[in-house]
């Protein structure tokens, strides 16, 4: 199989902090997301992207990945070290495989890793702490299910596992155990998206306004995770100002909001028209956007 040097395809230095990562994943995300993305090989590359963001962002798989040092280039045939399975299950105490379509690569770093460690054959423990269980935004919002795979004492077992719409980052999930085996509690770990950031059951997302949208007011169609609706934008609109879409965040009881923060974009004055149109309103408006300072 091939190495990802995952610190390439982020286009970030090895010693990037968690907030430019985040700012060169969403970035990244939106250049080649299928759904707006007219770039050659944008799904795969999306993908690629989001398995880079998926190890990075993550301390402990971060500090795993680093392990393997310096040495492989990106697209370098790569098997991984026999002792890493021991090495990376042992010490991060992983116990399941929630592989979810990423590469062979990811795969044999971080999939079914630490088996025979587990102990979840034991029945001294009423429950058993089964890690991290990754979904999407749109997974958390609709609900679904997910096949994992756990290691009991070096035998592999599926299990499957109902994901309720409107679960939280963080929130613990318990499924109960069957035939004398201790309760699984999994712990949801919501992946990040290059539209929407989720905090709680809120669901924040950044609209883009030309200067003349804010200035006059306008209805704009707002993406949210229950379908796009029609956003009224007030006349006088200023960037940063926050609009809410009641009830359209995590459903629940109560349910989450969506939060639209405003965020005017400056067309680039390209041509001699844009031009002469920008010196018109320097003459026409009578506007200081410095006239508080000291």
């Amino acid at each position: 199989m091939q190495y990802k040097d995952y610190y390439e395809i982020l286009g970030v230095t090895r010693s990037a902090d968690a907030d430019e990562m985040k700012r060169a994943y969403r970035k990244l995300a939106r250049k080649f997301h299928p759904d707006v993305s007219k770039e050659k090989n944008a799904e795969e590359k999306f993908k690629e992207v989001q398995e880079a963001y998926e190890v990075l962002r993550d301390a402990d798989k971060r500090a795993a990945y680093d392990q393997l040092g310096r040495n492989f280039r990106n697209g370098q045939q790569f098997r991984p070290p026999p002792d890493w399975a021991q090495r990376f299950g042992q010490s991060r105490g992983q116990r399941f495989s929630d592989l979810n379509g990423f590469s062979d690569f990811f795969a044999s770093l971080f999939g079914g890793a630490g088996s025979g460690s587990s102990g979840f054959g034991g029945a001294a423990h009423a429950e058993a702490d089964a890690g991290h269980l990754d979904v999407t935004v749109e997974e958390a919002f609709a609900g679904t299910k997910r096949r994992v795979t756990l290691n009991e004492n070096g035998r592999p077992r599926l299990v499957d596992v109902q994901i309720p719409a409107g679960v939280t980052d963080g929130q613990s999930l318990r499924i109960a155990g069957t035939g004398g085996r201790a309760s699984l509690v999994f712990r949801i770990r919501l992946r990040p998206h290059h539209l929407y950031e989720v905090v709680g059951k809120d669901v924040q997302i950044e609209l883009p306004l030309a200067p003349w949208e804010a200035a006059l007011g306008a209805k704009v169609a707002v993406p949210t995770l229950g379908g796009t609706v029609e956003l009224t934008v007030p006349a006088g609109a200023q960037s940063g100002q926050k609009l809410r879409l009641r009830s359209r965040g995590l459903p629940g009881n109560p349910g989450g909001d969506q939060l639209v923060t405003i965020k005017l974009v400056t067309p680039a004055a390209q041509s001699k028209a844009a031009k002469e149109a920008y010196e018109r309103m320097k003459r026409d408006f009578s506007f200081d956007p410095r006239a508080d300072w000291p």
